[in-house]
């Protein structure tokens, strides 16, 4: 069976939809799965496990000059890859009008069927195209998790059961991340290592500059390191300002998405606002904070059916929401509560942080 996911961006929804891939293996072991992704998440797409081939596309870019000769031959070599092969089931997780275009290019098999979105869930986007390019439209419930959305829409398009137990087979080499984030206890004398991911592409989404700067100096009382990393210029000035008094702080340079997966895998946690990086950090099973401004956390924060994964009645993933925005106080006690968890599952199952539900 070849099976192609289209799922174009953004990161965290990439990241999300990740889930989906490691039940289609569950139900169809030897199937073929290919991705559409934008070019710019396709490194991290290559890490997600099963995924056999990724067709890179770069709708974002051609958009902006769409009759330019630069574009048209981009677009003429995006069709004759997309087209290589013939596909016996086409599952658009996206929903927007741009999703379905692309799942509208694609080759089937005799029999081969396009599946889609038949509604729009609470907090989602949709784009009615969706639902009339698809061969089977599906209802999903309007209240829906960004992961579950994903997980029942290819669940009820392939035809088995969902699992309760869920993870994203998310690869990373930690023998590939920074220097400076391996070994950290041994080189400095410290505990481990934390990372404070502080950007994102919302302003209303962010956490007081401040709240970071007292965050980092209890993480660096309590024997930990903390690493900063960063996606642009004004992101990185804040990792400085952050920085600019704690004795343990480490700003990273500027990584490729799959380099900051293997950096903050040697992380012992991390703690972030609703962003990108914040959901690689749950795809790879760290202990993780998440902080919220909006009461949000149920369509995008982390779930239990991750935690049931290993069996352990403490969450390792939390989600903290206030407003106007969390304390301190309140992020730090989740810290505590998760870090003692993930200590928890390590001495219970050694191999735990080694290899993680990635290596699943």
């Amino acid at each position: 069976m070849k099976i192609l996911i289209v799922k174009l961006s953004s990161l965290g929804d990439v990241v999300h939809a990740m889930a989906a891939v490691q039940d289609i293996r569950q139900a169809f072991p030897y199937a073929q799965i290919d991705w559409v992704v934008e070019r710019a998440f396709a490194p991290l797409v290559l890490r997600c496990k099963g995924v056999h081939r990724v067709i890179p596309c770069e709708l974002r870019r051609w958009r902006k000059a769409m009759f330019s000769p630069e574009t048209r031959e981009a677009w003429k070599l995006f069709k004759t890859e997309l087209q290589q092969d013939d596909y016996d089931a086409v599952i658009d997780l996206q929903g927007l009008s741009k999703s379905a275009l692309v799942s509208r290019l694609t080759r089937l098999t005799k029999g081969g069927k396009r599946y889609g979105m038949a509604n729009q869930t609470e907090g989602s986007s949709f784009e009615a195209p969706a639902r009339w390019v698809a061969d089977v439209a599906i209802s999903l419930p309007a209240h829906s998790h960004a992961v579950t959305r994903s997980r029942q829409l290819c669940a009820q398009a392939l035809g088995y059961t969902l699992p309760f137990c869920m993870y994203f087979g998310l690869l990373a080499q930690k023998d590939k991340g920074l220097p400076a984030t391996k070994n950290v206890a041994f080189r400095t004398g410290l505990q481990g290592i934390v990372a404070l991911v502080h950007g994102t592409s919302r302003a209303d989404k962010e956490w007081p500059l401040a709240h970071w700067r007292e965050l980092g100096a209890r993480l660096n009382a309590a024997g930990l390191m903390v690493a900063l990393p960063h996606g642009s210029a004004a992101e990185e000035a804040v990792c400085h300002a952050i920085a600019q008094d704690l004795p343990h702080a480490l700003v990273w340079p500027r990584l490729a998405l799959d380099a900051l997966a293997d950096s903050l895998a040697n992380c012992d946690g991390v703690i972030g606002v609703d962003s990108g990086l914040s959901h690689v950090a749950v795809a790879l099973d760290l202990a993780h904070v998440q902080i919220y401004n909006f009461d949000t956390a149920w369509r995008t924060g982390p779930l239990a059916e991750q935690q049931a994964t290993h069996g352990g009645p403490a969450p390792r993933q939390f989600s903290v929401f206030d407003q106007p925005t969390p304390s301190v106080d309140r992020v730090w006690q989740a810290w505590e509560a998760v870090a003692t968890a993930a200590a928890q599952a390590r001495i219970s199952t050694p191999t735990f942080r080694a290899s993680g539900l990635a290596s699943l």
